[in-house]
């Protein structure tokens, strides 16, 4: 069954892909939008990015994801139309659905989780989990195709170029790795961190996760350089199990993501969507928590992870 992955997990990229091809001509089929032709050159680039990068040569990925950076850094993308839904609509649904709204994305997790223990594995799962929540989603809601279709537009407009920023940071975790800054880090933490003491080694594990987050704005980017630098040789090298010090730090680092304006589809993204007046205010509402889970990270690392 596992040989079937990779063609699996291609089918979702280029699924996404298409998906976003469709946002990027309705983009330039937008004449309210004065960045229409940016608008839809983003989404157009990057749906043909993820559904034929894999058929491509990387200097032609990496071209095209200059292009998109461009026209993010000279503010070419922007929401145009997107589908509304009346304040009316909206109540009328959520008198008649009630809490089963909730249900999809309880189905989404239990799927993906039960899908992870096969042969298929974690991300198959998510995939395929997706698709069985949208069309739960679908039957509960009563929706037509065009309504799951508006919606991905409307989420996808509405994310922005912000929904890039997961792949292009752990992408940059590989390369950081790759030019050698865990070597740097670990010679660097050396000074402090006492040899042959796994609490402070922990400690440092855990900070070095969260705080490297809070720099790259995303776990996944943080976890390969810290790891390497302080994980490997400071937690795993004195008998620390990898599996359970590795899920522990990928974890703290969330703890990281809650701390950080860097992570914007997580607190900056909120705030704009909410038009809160305070654009930390989703980060200091956070905030007491995520020092409470650093501190419950670190304790569990220390007494699971030896």
């Amino acid at each position: 069954m596992t040989e079937f992955v990779p063609t699996i997990l291609e089918f979702f990229y280029i699924l996404i892909g298409l998906l976003s091809i469709m946002t990027s001509v309705r983009a330039f089929r937008d004449k309210t939008n004065k960045a229409r032709i940016g608008t839809g050159l983003f989404w157009f680039i990057l749906g043909v990015i993820f559904a034929a990068g894999n058929f491509m040569p990387y200097i032609i990925s990496g071209i095209l994801l200059c292009i998109i950076g461009g026209l993010t850094l000279f503010k070419q993308v922007k929401i145009g139309k997107i589908a509304e839904i009346t304040e009316k609509e909206g109540e009328e649904s959520a008198k008649r659905i009630g809490s089963w709204v909730f249900f999809p994305s309880v189905l989404l997790a239990a799927c993906a989780v039960g899908i992870s223990y096969t042969p298929l594995g974690g991300q198959v799962g998510i995939g395929i989990a997706s698709i069985v929540a949208l069309l739960v989603a679908m039957v509960i809601t009563r929706a037509k195709p065009k309504t799951m279709l508006d919606d991905t537009d409307r989420m996808f407009q509405s994310v922005g170029t912000t929904g890039i920023l997961p792949q292009l940071l752990a992408a940059l975790g590989v390369i950081f790795n790759a030019s050698g800054v865990g070597n740097v880090i670990s010679s660097a933490i050396s000074g402090f961190v006492p040899e042959g003491n796994r609490l402070a080694g922990v400690v440092a594990y855990c900070l070095g996760m969260v705080i490297f987050t809070m720099v790259m704005g995303n776990g996944f980017a943080a976890f390969t350089v810290i790891t390497a630098g302080i994980g490997v040789p400071f937690v795993m090298a004195q008998g620390g199990d990898p599996v359970v010090a590795g899920t522990l730090a990928m974890t703290a680092g969330f703890c990281g993501t809650l701390l950080t304006p860097m992570a914007a589809n997580f607190n900056a993204l909120p705030a704009a969507l909410l038009e809160m007046k305070d654009t930390n205010g989703v980060i200091k509402t956070q905030a007491p928590m995520a020092f409470i889970m650093i501190i419950v990270h670190i304790a569990l690392m220390y007494f699971l992870a030896f």
